[in-house]
């Protein structure tokens, strides 16, 4: 029997969906097949590469993907990171897939010092890691 697959989603797939797809690979593989991707291709975030290297998950080999629709329709789990992905994503046609949104900050848009943005995205990776645990425990 095949694992249930969760599909991340978020505008570009570079940030919050790659993080999402870094942690639960690493805390769930056993349980779930994970893939992720954006309603745009923008490419892997440098500095969400560097923090979850800082959290000892490498996501450098990922691949920033546009959606695709049979992956959405035959996923078990939709689940958008992002306001705007969570508004356009493509109608899902499979009425046995089911769509939640965990809304998080975006962290490529935060300002200040290359520590305080540095910051921000620490903060998104460990809220993202927190939601994640929850998933993983509750199922929910």
């Amino acid at each position: 029997m095949s694992k249930p697959l969760i599909y991340f989603l978020c505008t570009g797939n570079s940030c919050r969906s790659q993080m999402a797809d870094g942690w639960l690979k690493a805390l769930g593989s056993d349980r779930y097949e994970v893939e992720s991707a954006g309603l745009e291709a923008h490419g892997l975030n440098p500095k969400a590469i560097q923090v979850m290297n800082e959290a000892g998950i490498d996501i450098s080999i990922h691949t920033s993907n546009v959606i695709d629709s049979e992956t959405l329709n035959h996923a078990d789990y939709v689940i958008t990171l992002c306001g705007h992905a969570d508004e356009h994503c493509p109608v899902i046609t499979n009425p046995n897939v089911q769509k939640w949104h965990w809304g998080f900050d975006d962290p490529a848009k935060a300002v200040g010092t290359e520590e305080e943005i540095m910051d921000k995205f620490r903060e998104v990776r460990d809220d993202i890691k927190a939601r994640i645990e929850l998933f993983l425990r509750e199922g929910k």
